[in-house]
């Protein structure tokens, strides 16, 4: 990895970590703060990866300007039909969680779901103005075409899903509501869904190389998650559907690879 990509990497690490305690520790602590400023101040972290790329822009991408850099990220073409089943994958993953969930543990699948602490239109901006405008433009964005070019589609989803994943180490401890033996398989699942989320986006990106892609499957997992109510349980069981996205998607490469060497001959 050249030497630019890893202080990118590096300095969203950083600033986000600092970010967290230095901006929410302090709210919530010292001044107290209503949830609904605490949850601003989150998303407000949430665009680290972002903040970073731009403060460097001139270092982190020296022969482009931003202007071109957002022209390129969103110049691939959309194809509607992809775009929905992109979006319904990603949603589908953690509804057939909890409803799996819901059967394992005899409850009701609507026991698993409330209307959230804010109105509906709060949540959707909550969600929209998080992750999937905060934090693509870095991950997807910047390092992603760069570990695509560098690596094979297999070992670049891994990169990619274990540095975002592991870039939200310091949520796992203080805005989790899991502790001792508990955060093993939240930590794992943690690394398996976000990893996961990589090969989606890698896989429908491959063909409409659009940031919007990357948001747009961002969201969709993001915004199931401000009506949910779960436990443990649904993190292993959630884990379990990606490891299987990630075989069926592999799979389906390889079929379509198989086909274009035979078509070829």
């Amino acid at each position: 990895m050249e030497k630019r990509v890893k202080k990118y990497v590096i300095f969203s690490y950083a600033v986000f970590w600092l970010m967290v305690p230095g901006l929410c520790g302090t709210a919530s602590m010292v001044f107290h703060c209503p949830p609904v400023v605490m949850r601003t101040l989150s998303n407000v972290c949430a665009w680290a990866p972002t903040i970073v790329l731009l403060a460097g822009f001139r270092y982190f991408c020296p022969d482009m300007t931003i202007g071109s850099f957002y022209k390129k990220a969103f110049g691939g073409k959309i194809n509607i039909v992809s775009l929905g089943v992109s979006a319904v994958v990603t949603l589908s993953a953690t509804i057939i969680s909890v409803l799996a969930v819901s059967l394992i543990q005899g409850r009701s699948f609507v026991e698993y779901w409330s209307t959230g602490a804010y109105p509906f239109w709060a949540s959707l901006l909550f969600a929209i103005t998080t992750g999937p405008t905060g934090e693509e433009s870095g991950w997807r964005g910047y390092l992603r075409p760069y570990l695509n070019g560098k690596y094979s589609f297999f070992k670049a989803s891994v990169i990619q899903g274990v540095i975002w994943a592991f870039w939200h180490t310091i949520l796992w401890f203080v805005d989790s509501d899991y502790t001792g033996i508990a955060m093993i398989p939240y930590i794992m699942s943690n690394v398996i869904v976000m990893t996961g989320l990589c090969f989606i986006m890698n896989h429908f990106m491959e063909k409409n190389d659009n940031l919007l892609y990357g948001i747009v499957i961002h969201f969709c997992f993001n915004f199931l998650y401000c009506f949910l109510q779960v436990d443990i349980w649904f993190y292993v069981v959630l884990s379990v559907v990606y490891v299987a996205l990630i075989a069926l998607i592999c799979l389906r490469r390889k079929h379509e690879s198989l086909k274009t060497i035979l078509i070829g001959q």
